[in-house]
This record gives structure tokens, C-alpha cells and sequence, in this order.
């Protein structure tokens, strides 16, 4: 039985009875408070689980109008003038009197990523994201301006998956991802096998790309220490006596060259996470400790090619600032609080894609009617920032709140400009 989204105080039988619509599709939503839990964005770093996109094999359709006038449709590519699932691929177009753009078409995964949002420029935009196959590892990634006449603005190739975000809340919106095309394939390793691939962090600053990955070392700091968690002291110590390459005709077991191969990625990751972050030094201290003497001239060669040819280069400057204390953007209510005539300050916001677990998943509910209610805090790029049940007691199981971090929203706008909102909505098991 599918799971509903619901705007709080609205009835459920308003919202659209289509089976698809529930399960795939947007699924309209509502407003109102939350408590900040500072966490970071959802990149799908398990890579046996694809991220959620609105559009797949022609599956799934989304429109939405800004306020320039400028219109956005993505949806199943068409044949012969007619949308059609027969297609199997996806598209998306800008329209606006009565002229049009095209963003991609006759490809596997679409997917918008945010629409509204401001760069730091004044400009409106929003950001699409595109698989042309399946088989393919990687996304490409594009900016449109949503002014008159609409155009491209940047792009960026080579990510597995894109987010932009304001995970700090100070104002500024990043775009996380990870630098898929530089791994994929390194020292015969496939992307699928990393838990954690190296991850790049850029900022559009006057049309241009700065890397600022090295302003969120904690974040890379989390990821070290867990990989490091999963590193047994004895496999390491098997690693560092190997000859690095674990060829196939290696006189080991089968079975070791399996679990050495499992610590080469780990320690590959640890290096990779230092490396991303700005901390060079920090890198090749953690290489020589943890990877074969005889082979770290050669590994450290490779990575820093590998990396050169990725994400990386695409980049038209580094950061110069080092990672601390930061402004917070101002949080604005999106909903009316009870017994308060005052009005709304903001334009709420409006959901993009909001996809729930299996209602097997969904068993903190008491009846198939009862609804949980969700407190959750938007950044001004429409990502979730904070989720928790509105009720303080209610338990909320893991898969439920795991979804949560991944819906996706048209940010709230206050005189025009996209801000961070503290909205409320309620999820059913109903039909």
C-alpha cells in the first residue's frame, strides 16, 4: 500500500488518487516548524542504491512556472509529438512566449535539481541533471537562468550525482557530489565498490567554479574516522605486505586477495578524503602508514593523475578560506502559526520530489489511517536540512527518516529571493 504526503489540515482525499502519482511522482505537501539538526547532504554514497530522479526510462513528469514567466516541463521524451512511456527516456524543456529550450532529451535519468534558486548573483536559476544511459557512471550537470530569455549559464561533467545545498546554513548555496569520472575504473576498481568515493564541494562565484571542499574538512573528518572504524588492524597489516596491485596471479588465497582488495579501497578512501579536502601533506602521511612501501611511489602518481583528469580541473579556483565559524541565514516560518493573526512573511515552499519507503517501512504508524507528522527545516536551495517527528515522543524508524534527507523542494521566496523555511507534513500509510 503506497504512503501518502499530505499538507497538514488538508484532507487527504484532495490529493491525487493515481497509484503512479503516489509512489513515483511529487505528492503535494505542507508548512510549519522545526528544531535545527545540523546534518550533511544525502549523495547516495551507496552506490548498489540509485538516487531518487524524477524522471527514469520515461517514467515520472514534473512542471512548474517561475515568476518570470519562464516554464519548465520534464517528462517522458516524446515520439511522433506524443509523450510516451514506449520511449523509454526522458526530457526537459524552458518554455516562455512561446519560444522554447531544450535542456536534454532521449536520455535514461532526468532529474531537476533545484529551480528558483540564487547563486550569489541575483540570477534565478535552476539546475538540471541528466544520465544519458544507464550503463553510464556519471551525470552532467547544467545551470539555466530563469530570466528572459532563459540560457545556459555552467556546467559540469563527471559527478555521479549532484545536490546543491546550503548545508551550513550561512547563505550560500554549494554543489556537492562526487568525483565519479576520476575513480571509476582506478587500479581496476569500480564505482559500485565504494562506499565512499571522493567528494567535491564547488560554488558558482561570478560565473565561475571555486572549489571550497576544503571548507568543510569535518565533513571529510566524519568520513575518515568511519572508514577507519572498518579497517581491522590485522587486515591492514596483510595490506601493507602486499605488493599494492593484488594482481590475479597474486600467490594468495582467493579469499585474501577479497579482503585485501576490501582494505586497498578503504585506504584508497582515507587518502582520497584528505586529498579532496586540502590536505595534501595529511594524505601522503596517511599513504606511507597505510599502503605497501614499495608501491607508494607509484600509487601516488596515479592518484594525483586520476584526480587532475577529474571534477577537480574543472574548477576555476581554489578556496582560500579556511574552514570555522560561519554567519546563519535566517529562518522564516512557512506557515501560520496557531493563534497568531500575523501573516506569512514568505511564499511557502513547494515540493519538487518526495518518494517514501516501502509501507512496510512506514509501522511507527498506529492504523492505516493515522498520519505522522514531520517538522522539518528547508534550505534556501530546497533541500532538508532537519527532519523530526512534530510529536517529541514518536519513534521514527530509520528508512522513513533516511527519506526525508532526500526530498526536494522549490525553496520558500521572500521579495523575490529564495530563503530557508521551517515547514511542517504529514505522512500516511493510506491509500
Amino acid at each position: 500500500m503506497p504512503a501518502i504526503v499530505a499538507i497538514a489540515g488538508m484532507p487527504l482525499s484532495s490529493l491525487p488518487t493515481d497509484r503512479k502519482s503516489l509512489v513515483r511522482r511529487p505528492i503535494r505537501t505542507s508548512w510549519v516548524t522545526a528544531a535545527l539538526l545540523f546534518l550533511w547532504p544525502v549523495l547516495a554514497t551507496c552506490q548498489t542504491q540509485p538516487p531518487n530522479v524524477l524522471c527514469r526510462a520515461g517514467d515520472g513528469n514534473f512542471d512548474a512556472e517561475f515568476r518570470t514567466g519562464v516554464k519548465l516541463h520534464v517528462g517522458a521524451a516524446r515520439s511522433g509529438g506524443v509523450a510516451t512511456l514506449a520511449t523509454r527516456s526522458c526530457a526537459a524543456k524552458l518554455n516562455w512566449q512561446h519560444q522554447e529550450l531544450l535542456v536534454a532529451t532521449d536520455v535514461a535519468q532526468l532529474d531537476l535539481d533545484a529551480f528558483g534558486i540564487d547563486f550569489g548573483d541575483g540570477v534565478p536559476s535552476a539546475t538540471f541533471q541528466f544520465k544519458k544511459s544507464d550503463d553510464d557512471c556519471c551525470m552532467e550537470y547544467r545551470i539555466y537562468s530563469l530570466e528572459k530569455t532563459p540560457r545556459l549559464l555552467r556546467a559540469l561533467t563527471g559527478g555521479d550525482f549532484y545536490s546543491a545545498s546550503d548545508v551550513d546554513l550561512d547563505g550560500r548555496i554549494e554543489i556537492w557530489t562526487h568525483d565519479a569520472a576520476a575513480v571509476n575504473g582506478f587500479e581496476k576498481l569500480a564505482l559500485s565498490e565504494m562506499d565512499f568515493p571522493p567528494t567535491v564541494i564547488l560554488r558558482l562565484a561570478h560565473g565561475k567554479w571555486l572549489d571550497v571542499s576544503a571548507e568543510f574538512q569535518s565533513y571529510f573528518d566524519d568520513e575518515i574516522a568511519e572508514i577507519k572504524a572498518g579497517i581491522r588492524p590485522q587486515d591492514l597489516q596483510a595490506f601493507v605486505a602486499s605488493d599494492g596491485m593484488l594482481t590475479a596471479d597474486s600467490p594468495n588465497s582467493a579469499e585474501l586477495l577479497h579482503r585485501l582488495r576490501l582494505i586497498k579501497i578503504k585506504v584508497l578512501e582515507v587518502v582520497w578524503a584528505y586529498l579532496y579536502s586540502g590536505r595534501d601533506d595529511d594524505a601522503w602521511r596517511a599513504l606511507a602508514e597505510m599502503w605497501p612501501t614499495s608501491d607508494q611511489d607509484r600509487i601516488r602518481s596515479s592518484l594525483l593523475q586520476a584526480r587532475s583528469q577529474g571534477i577537480h580541473h574543472q574548477a576555476d579556483s581554489l578556496s582560500g578560506a579556511s574552514p570555522g565559524k560561519k554567519k546563519r541565514a535566517q529562518i522564516f516560518e512557512a506557515s501560520r502559526i496557531p493563534g497568531s493573526a500575523r501573516g506569512l512573511e514568505i511564499t511557502p515552499p513547494r515540493d519538487i520530489l518526495l518518494e517514501l519507503p516501502p509501507a512496510s517501512a512506514l509501522r511507527e504508524l498506529a492504523s492505516p489511517a493515522s498520519e505522522l507528522v514531520f517538522d522539518l527545516i528547508v534550505d534556501a536551495a530546497g533541500k532538508v536540512r532537519s527532519a523530526e517527528p512534530a510529536d517529541k515522543t514518536t519513534v521514527v524508524g530509520p528508512d522513513l527518516l533516511k527519506a526525508a534527507f532526500t526530498w526536494k523542494f522549490i525553496p520558500a521566496f521572500k521579495d523575490g529571493r529564495p530563503v530557508a523555511s521551517r515547514l511542517r507534513i504529514a505522512v500516511s500509510s493510506r491509500q
